[in-house]
């Protein structure tokens, strides 16, 4: 058995300002230190025989935060990385909403015909960080493994791990930053979601999901809907 703990990297500065993130290399902001100090002790005891990270910033962070207690080398997997929103990415949610409303009603209610112009569609990445984590399984067989992503490339992956097909994803729900997600793969691998996006490592105060106002405003629940990149 191999196990991946699959891990959202913390609050970033597109999250703060209520940002379409996507590829966008954002660095770390807001509540993220206090966030990545509570993630490190969580994981302090954890057998962890590997690391792996998107190569976007807010990511690499999350990881070497996670390896504090572990000094093992942390290994960059562009699989891993976020989608690419095209011309949508660094776009305020209330810009989407007024200036792209078919753009955005395809992203919360239609997610898996999500094509940005000039971005990565959703069945694109569907593929893509399902293939990276294979391929990370592949590498590390009988060991437990943690890999950083992003929110929606983490609800891809957990659709794929849960055998479901990308018109399924809207009932993966979305994971708070540095939330920790756990899938087993035997050796043939086959996966099975142990849990899924527990956050309960973070106090009420630090956890960025209470910021997410726009989304609560619009009929949305805070959790994963806001800032999802």
């Amino acid at each position: 058995m191999t196990r991946i703990i699959l891990v959202r990297h913390c609050e970033a500065l597109g999250n703060t300002n209520g940002v379409f993130q996507g590829s966008i290399d954002c660095d770390i902001a807001g509540s993220a230190e206090t966030q990545l100090d509570l993630l490190s002790i969580r994981c302090r005891n954890m057998p962890i025989d590997a690391i792996y990270s998107s190569p976007l910033r807010r990511a690499y962070k999350t990881a070497q935060a996670i390896n504090r207690f572990h000094d093992l080398p942390i290994q960059v997997e562009p699989l891993l990385r976020e989608i690419s929103g095209g011309v949508l990415e660094g776009r305020l949610w209330e810009e989407m909403a007024e200036r792209f409303p078919n753009e955005l009603d395809t992203w919360l209610n239609r997610p898996w015909d999500f094509a940005p112009p000039e971005g990565e569609p959703m069945r694109q990445v569907y593929q893509r960080v399902w293939e990276g984590i294979i391929g990370i399984v592949r590498k590390n067989q009988g060991k437990t493994v943690c890999a950083v992503s992003h929110g929606c490339a983490i609800r891809n992956i957990l659709c794929n791990a849960l055998h479901q097909p990308l018109e399924q994803i809207n009932q993966v729900a979305g994971s708070a930053n540095t939330a920790i997600s756990v899938i087993d793969f035997d050796d043939n691998l086959y996966s099975t979601v142990v849990s899924m996006n527990d956050a309960s490592h973070l106090t009420p105060e630090v956890s960025s999901t209470a910021k997410f106002v726009w989304w609560k405003q619009n009929g949305r629940e805070a959790s994963g809907k806001r800032g999802r990149s």
